[in-house]
């Protein structure tokens, strides 16, 4: 294929619409390794049906639906404008609370509202989740660290440099205990991710544009090319993502 209908087909890949947090689009044209935990299983740990809870940065609520928590006793926060209009017509009607955040330094709601605190993958403040957190209430979050595709970005992006250098699992545990929050348990790892197509790699870079800053088909063209001549010898792209999570009980005094 010439590189003309190259860049047509990885055009189209760029042009595909992107909703909530799914990536189904990308079935059979990846694999990621699995997590030594599970975030679901931890969390739910915690989670009690009479307890107050709050998502934060819900995406489109998939996730949260699945714990199955009674609506009423449930909120999420949200960023994101399209997918705080898809949390308005989805998760609104059911009874569960959204609420738009603007800045991470504060939570639209009073202090002392919620039992439980779950965050997957969102940007957070840990004196502010303290604030809303009941004392001896939990916090359970899975994030993404520094290093997260930093090895594909570099390939892509010219002069590519982490947005968060120091996002990794042992500082965040101390500006937890600096917010008074028990640590009850921490993990990080460092799992592959495996492209099978240059396409897979447009997609996915086009949607995470933090850590793709600047990307397009067209300004990164030459170095998509170079990842199309390296899938001739290699069966995928590798990129190596970074997580870690933390579960952590508040202990401020009433």
């Amino acid at each position: 294929m010439d590189n003309c209908k190259l860049k047509d087909l990885w055009k189209k890949d760029e042009g595909m619409s992107f909703q909530g947090w799914d990536f189904s689009y990308l079935d059979n044209r990846w694999e990621n390794e699995s997590l030594p935990w599970d975030y679901k299983s931890l969390l739910k740990g915690y989670l009690k049906p009479e307890l107050q809870l709050l998502d934060m940065g819900t995406g489109g609520g998939e996730f949260l639906l699945s714990l199955r928590h009674p609506y009423e006793k449930t909120a999420v926060t949200e960023a994101w404008d399209p997918n705080v209009k898809l949390c308005d017509k989805k998760l609104a009607p059911l009874g569960i609370c959204v609420r738009r955040v603007y800045d991470d330094n504060h939570l639209p709601f009073e202090d002392n509202r919620f039992d439980i605190i779950i965050n997957r993958h969102e940007a957070y403040s840990a004196s502010e989740v303290n604030r809303v957190l009941k004392p001896n209430g939990v916090f359970v979050t899975q994030q993404v660290g520094a290093m997260n595709n930093a090895s594909l970005s570099k390939r892509l992006i010219k002069g590519f440099t982490p947005q968060y250098p120091q996002n990794f699992l042992s500082n965040k545990l101390d500006e937890l205990r600096e917010a008074s929050f028990e640590i009850l348990y921490g993990n990080e790892y460092f799992p592959y991710l495996h492209f099978f197509d240059v396409g897979a790699v447009v997609y996915f870079a086009g949607i995470i544009e933090w850590e793709f800053p600047g990307f397009s088909v067209d300004r990164c063209f030459d170095e998509l090319l170079s990842l199309h001549e390296e899938l001739k010898i290699k069966p995928y792209i590798e990129s190596t993502e970074h997580r870690y999570i933390i579960a952590a009980r508040n202990i401020k005094q009433h």
